[in-house]
């Protein structure tokens, strides 16, 4: 699943006119989260996490481990927001943003 660098362009792109999804924070990756992390990604494919956790690398491990669970790869970070990909099979045309951003 591996991404190019032109495909990861394409996605920062996309992804900078996305407000978060997800808001993960001091309590970390629970199972609530990881359900709705995982319906976000299905639903659309490039979404944005924010990450209200103080220490850089407490926010490093957190990434991580959300990246590893959830099977998807991460795009860019910045600050307290990491953008994350996984590809849908069957996209829903509505809802994926990078069908529906793709002409930017």
């Amino acid at each position: 699943m591996a991404l190019n660098q032109e495909q990861k362009k394409q996605y920062k792109s996309i992804g900078h006119h996305l407000k978060p999804v997800l808001i993960v924070a001091e309590n970390g990756l629970t199972e609530g989260v990881l359900a709705e992390l995982d319906r976000a990604l299905n639903d659309h494919e490039l979404i944005k996490v924010q990450f209200r956790v103080t220490e850089r690398d407490d926010r490093r491990a957190l990434i991580e481990a959300l990246c590893n669970s959830a099977r998807c790869e991460l795009i860019q970070t910045i600050g307290k927001m990491a953008l994350v990909y996984r590809k849908n099979p069957k996209p829903n045309k509505n809802l994926s943003n990078i069908s529906r951003f793709s002409g930017l």
